[in-house]
């Protein structure tokens, strides 16, 4: 192992111990060997499938039940409320299998999106960077996890996991790992890449100096679901050890995580902002010892999002440590990874011309102009006939999701969903129901896009279209997992028409198109049309309910408040790196600056959209209607003022209009004269100007009013002078009168 990262060998009690561990294994074996033999072929190939007696993801396990939940705050579930909408339901809705009428898919047909053969640079992990090291050495091909160097508790939990052959991105990253180097590991979606950088930190970790508790491993997630899952991960590959680890996410208990940090764990799961937190604001918690720092899903982690927060960790981490990235769709900007300080990295891709797994089937669903608005009877004519179960369901917007989850449970389909709206115990509770096939869909918005490992998905169906390429892999990655196949079926208007000539040429491969019957359409928008009363009762409800709850969090607040007052001002006041708002002002930023990259020209606005900015400009108008006479007159003379300014910038950029008539607006010439004019009065008032008279005038003026003129001027400077006087000559007076009357106070 390289100097920087050396670790004190076991004692002589631990290779006892896993000397008596080997004796124990070895017996096992033998007897397994034995059972093997007797077995015929085809059980053999099934052995695999056999020995996963234990699954590594868990999510149930990190936090109360929703029930309890709901139980303390007071509150029902939208499930609950649903099936109270569905018995108040006046009449049944019947969904007829009688529809000989809709058409399946037609595989045969396929659109052409790749007319020119161009290489894609991104494509080629292989390309020689001189910031990178060679990595000629490096194998991607390993027969068991025996030939990688591991020692028997991992190898073992291996086995009880049910793995046996190593991936191609484990068999190149673990011996690699196991020296110290930094690297950038990518590979596709489903790989095995948590594995990849585990189990070489366990193997790192099991000689590490006991008698000096440390954190010495920070995994860093973009999401909440993702650390949770990374956790779980390790805890099972870590089960025949003493490795400690931690989670440390948003949502979940502050005091029970700054407990767990103080008890020193061997390795910290994370999410950027609370671990900066704790950070800034626990007590006696440090990054002093760290040896491993991992940024999982690392294109993600250095985007505008997280990227300030990423340097900050970056920088209270000590400077010699290994540094680890993987992502699928690790991107190649080398000025983010040398502020990350990595040391001559090692570039490692595992099947860098396929982006997106062989197993699976693309297809497109066409929404044409003027039909968006039936966009929701697509879908659920999909789901209820065609993709019946394990189905994940990507929405653009928290708000969209939400909308879903409602009419699937009016319809009649078991549906869970995923997004920031939710508390993280209700987040965590949809993944587990997913996870049992206690419901068939799962509702999300991107938050499900990144690692997340949910074995048997079939399909992905992107109800919105994602925002650029690396959200469509990450999307369509969810499926199609360790050689299994899979479908990803992608809602297209009219407007992403370019987005999906980029996915197709980057992926290599032709999209299938799919065409959903009318009838099927008709019928399920009748249906949604009957469900919008119960669609508008439930979040009425939802809104009512939020409303009472915070009424009651601000009651407790400033009875809280009351009751210990000292106690909560004594304490130390909380620092924060980034506040919500500016949070929110750095996502919307990114999410502006993406789309201008985009849609750099100009976009087709589609007729919901153009009907959305109608209703805005005529609430904007209502509103200015119930304002003042004074504050409504100074918006209608800014908006004018802004109406000429856009003529004159469009005359100026068509080449029509003159120098003359580049100039200020009437209205503000009229405004500075006036103003002027009123100075000048005031300032001849005054006696500071005196009136001059052109020349051709002065000879009449000193004819006929010239004596009254020099009287009035005599008169007027005269006044001026004294309250001139009067004014420097009134402060000195004051102090003396004050002086003398203190003078005699004190006399007497």
């Amino acid at each position: 192992m390289a100097p920087a990262f050396v670790f004190e060998p076991p004692s002589d009690e631990e290779l006892d111990h896993f000397d008596a561990e080997e004796e124990e294994e070895t017996e096992e074996l033998e007897q397994v060997a034995k059972e093997e033999e007797d077995d015929e072929d085809e059980e053999k190939r099934q052995r695999p499938s056999n020995h996963k007696s234990q699954s590594p993801w868990d999510f149930g396990s990190y936090s109360e039940s929703v029930a309890e939940e709901h139980a303390r705050r007071s509150t029902t579930s939208i499930d609950f409320k649903i099936s109270r909408a569905l018995q108040s339901r006046s009449v049944p809705i019947t969904n007829d299998d009688s529809d000989n009428a809709e058409s399946e898919s037609e595989p045969d047909r396929q659109e052409d999106y790749n007319p020119e053969d161009e290489d894609d640079g991104a494509s080629n992990a292989g390309e020689s960077k001189p910031f990178f090291s060679p990595s000629e050495g490096a194998s991607f091909h390993a027969n068991s996890f025996m030939e990688l160097n591991l020692s028997r508790p991992l190898l073992r939990a291996c086995e009880a996991l049910g793995y046996i052959k190593p991936t191609p991105i484990q068999a190149a990253v673990i011996p690699l790992a196991l020296t110290g180097r930094d690297i950038c590991g990518s590979a596709i979606t489903g790989s095995g890449k948590t594995a990849a950088f585990t189990l070489p930190t366990l193997e790192r970790l099991l000689f590490r100096p006991k008698r000096v508790p440390a954190i010495r491993v920070l995994i860093l997630t973009p999401t909440r679901e993702l650390a949770v899952q990374v956790h779980s991960m390790i805890e099972k590959l870590a089960q025949f050890t003493d490795i400690r680890c931690c989670l440390v996410v948003g949502g979940l208990s502050t005091k029970v995580q700054e407990a767990a940090l103080r008890s020193m764990p061997d390795i910290v799961v994370a999410t950027p902002g609370r671990m900066i937190d704790h950070l800034r604001n626990s007590l006696s918690v440090d990054l002093d010892d760290l040896a491993v720092l991992i940024l999982d899903e690392a294109d993600r982690l250095l985007e505008l999002g997280f990227n300030a927060e990423i340097q900050e960790l970056v920088r209270l981490c000590p400077s010699r440590r290994q540094t680890m990235l993987f992502s699928a769709t690790m991107t190649e900007e080398v000025d983010e990874l040398i502020k990350l300080s990595l040391t001559k990295p090692l570039r490692l891709s595992a099947d860098p011309s396929t982006k997106r797994p062989a197993t699976l089937t693309e297809e497109v669903v066409r929404i044409r102009r003027m039909r968006e608005v039936n966009q929701e009877a697509v879908l659920l004519a999909l789901c209820s006939k065609t993709f019946t179960s394990r189905a994940i369901i990507f929405s653009g917007t928290k708000q969209a999701a939400h909308r879903l989850k409602i009419l699937f449970g009016l319809a009649g389909l078991k549906a869970a969903e995923l997004h920031g709206n939710l508390t993280q115990v209700q987040r965590l509770d949809a993944l587990e129901l997913f996870r049992k096939q206690e419901v068939d869909f799962l509702i999300a918005t991107d938050v499900a896009a990144r690692g997340l490992d949910i074995i048997g998905v079939q399909t992905v169906i992107n109800y919105a279209c994602p925002r650029d390429v690396t959200s469509y892999v990450h999307r369509v990655g969810r499926t199609a997992r360790a050689g299994r196949e899979g479908y990803a079926v992608t809602f297209l208007t009219d407007n992403d028409r370019s987005l999906l000539k980029d996915i197709a040429k980057r992926a290599g491969s032709k999209l299938k198109s799919r065409i959903v019957a009318e009838q099927s359409i008709t019928k399920w928008s009748e249906i949604i049309e009957h469900m919008e009363d119960q669609v508008a009762a439930v979040l009425q409800e939802e809104s009512e309910e939020r409303a009472l709850r915070k009424a009651e969090m601000e009651a407790t607040k400033a009875e809280n408040l009351i009751a210990y007052k000292d106690e909560i001002y004594s304490r130390p006041k909380k620092t924060w790196f980034v506040t919500e708002k500016e949070k929110k002002l750095v996502s919307k930023a990114a999410k502006a600056s993406l789309e201008k990259e985009n849609n750099p020209g100009k976009d087709l606005i589609s007729v919901q959209q153009a009907e959305d900015l109608k209703m805005k400009e005529k609430r904007k108008r209502e509103r200015e209607k119930n304002l003042p006479r004074k504050k409504r007159r100074k918006l209608e003379a800014a908006r004018e003022m802004l109406e000429d300014e856009n003529q004159i910038n469009k005359l100026e950029g068509n080449g029509k209009m003159n120098k003359e008539k580049t100039g200020k607006s009437l209205v503000d010439v009229g405004y500075r004269r006036a103003k002027a004019v009123k100075a000048k009065k005031r300032a001849q008032d005054a006696g500071k100007i005196v009136k001059k008279t052109s020349k051709k005038s002065k000879p009449l003026t000193q004819k006929t009013h010239s004596r009254t003129e020099e009287m009035r001027e005599l008169f007027q400077s005269d006044m001026s002078d004294r309250k001139q006087n009067r004014n420097f000559t009134a402060p000195k007076k004051k102090p003396k009168s004050s002086f003398k009357s203190k003078s005699r106070y004190k006399r007497k």
